[in-house]
C-alpha cells in the first residue's frame, strides 16, 4: 500500500512516518508534503497513492482547499488535533478522522478500512452530516435581516473577494461567509460546486451543453442576469454528470 502524507509540522510528519514504519510494514510512504500548493502539484504530477494521510491546517491554508481545486484521487484519512472539522471531512468523502496524538489501534482500524475498500460513511456520520446542512441563511441588510431558505437559492458565487447568494426569484445578496464555508453548509444532493467560484442548485438547471476543451455550459431556468459564469470546469465534469443523474 502506497501512502502520501500531507502534514506541515516536521515533527508530526516524522512521527507519522515512524508510526507507519514500525507498525505497518505493508505501507510504503511515497511522499510527504506540507502545503496546499505542493499537495495539488504532487497529486497532479504523480500516480495516485492508495491512501492519503492529511492534516487539516497546512502551512498555506487548510486542506479543504485541495478538494476545492482538484479531484482527490485516493481515500483520505484526516489526521488533526481538532475535532471541529470532522463533519466537513466526511463531506469531502474522507474515510476516517483521527485525532492527534494518533492511537495505533485507531490507525490500524483506518488502514484496515482502506485495505478492505470500505469508503462508505457509517450511519451515525451520515446523520451528523445531514443535520449540519443549513435550511436557512440570515442576510444582514443595514438594520434589517432577510431570511433566505436554502430551497430558494439558485446559485452562490464569489467575485472580487465577495460572496453573493442569488435566489430563484432573482434577488442577490452579499454574504459574510466565504464560498468554501457556504459549500460546506449546503446539501450536496441539491447543490454542486461547478467551479472554484460558483455553486449551483439542481433545481434551476434547464440544460447542459458541451464546450471545447471538455468543459460544460449550464443554461438556467428561468434565465438569470449573467452575474456568474455557469461553466463546469473540466476537472469537475465527470462528478457533475454523475451528480446530475442521481
Amino acid at each position: 500500500m502506497k501512502a502520501l502524507i500531507i502534514e506541515d509540522e516536521p515533527r508530526a510528519r516524522a512521527h507519522m512516518i515512524s508510526l507507519l514504519a514500525d507498525n505497518f510494514p505493508e505501507v510504503e510512504v511515497v511522499g510527504a508534503i506540507g502545503s496546499v500548493k505542493d499537495s495539488i502539484q504532487w497529486l497532479c504530477a504523480n500516480p495516485a497513492p492508495d491512501v492519503i494521510f492529511m492534516d487539516v491546517e497546512l502551512s498555506d491554508g487548510n486542506s479543504f482547499e485541495i478538494f476545492a481545486n482538484i479531484d482527490v484521487p485516493a481515500p483520505v484519512i484526516m489526521t488533526t488535533a481538532y475535532d471541529q472539522y470532522a463533519i466537513r471531512a466526511f463531506q469531502v468523502n474522507a474515510v476516517d478522522y483521527l485525532l492527534k496524538p494518533i492511537d495505533v489501534e485507531d490507525l490500524k482500524r483506518s488502514i484496515g478500512r482502506v485495505s478492505a475498500g470500505e469508503t462508505s460513511r457509517p450511519e451515525s456520520v451520515r446523520k451528523m452530516i445531514d443535520q449540519a446542512f443549513k435550511e436557512k441563511f440570515l442576510i444582514k441588510l443595514n438594520d434589517r435581516i432577510v431570511p433566505v431558505r436554502a430551497s430558494d437559492i439558485a446559485y452562490v458565487y464569489s467575485e472580487s473577494k465577495n460572496t453573493y447568494i442569488v435566489t430563484s426569484a432573482g434577488s442577490s445578496y452579499v454574504l459574510d461567509d466565504s464560498l468554501d464555508t457556504i459549500a460546506a453548509s449546503l446539501d450536496p444532493a441539491s447543490f454542486f460546486r461547478i467551479s472554484r467560484s460558483c455553486i449551483i442548485s439542481e433545481g434551476v438547471i434547464d440544460s447542459v451543453s458541451r464546450l471545447m476543451g471538455g468543459r460544460l455550459r449550464i443554461t438556467l431556468r428561468p434565465e438569470f442576469p449573467a452575474l456568474a459564469d455557469f461553466t463546469v470546469s473540466r476537472a469537475r465534469v465527470d462528478d457533475f454528470l454523475s451528480w446530475l443523474e442521481k
